[in-house]
């Protein structure tokens, strides 16, 4: 059986939590708790990002969660964190968030439509701090 990519993308938001931008912007003005991770490629990112967001290519996800990839993510080491994932429509970020609840994440949460859609609903964007 062949899969296309929208076919990946919709199995795994049928795993996942999304929010919507409003749903996402109310949670992270009333917690602090809220890991934020852009998983778009670093050229988009640098192009503005949501809050403080950490940036991990989706590519690289799965190795920057591993304790003992050299190069790991400290910050997104522990499986406790509740953490909201976006990317520029929505796709990548539901794979990701997939991808991390099979790595043992239990609160991860996905950016319905991307950052395209928190800026569409008049949310905006900040340019990325200095690492």
């Amino acid at each position: 059986m062949n899969f296309t990519t929208q076919d990946l993308i919709a199995h795994a938001k049928s795993h996942i939590v999304e929010w919507d931008a409003a749903t996402a912007a109310r949670e992270l003005a009333a917690r602090r708790d809220i890991v934020l991770l852009d998983v778009r490629e670093p050229a988009e990112f640098s192009e503005g990002c949501i809050g403080n967001a950490c940036n991990v290519p989706r590519g690289v996800l799965e190795f920057k969660v591993d304790p003992s990839y050299p190069a790991c993510e400290k910050a997104l080491l522990d499986r406790d964190l509740e953490i909201l994932v976006y990317c520029k429509t929505g796709g990548r970020s539901a794979l990701a968030a997939h991808t991390l609840k099979q790595l043992g994440y239990g609160k991860v949460i996905s950016l319905a439509g991307g950052i395209e859609s928190w800026k569409g609903s008049g949310f905006s964007a900040a340019e990325p701090q200095a690492t």
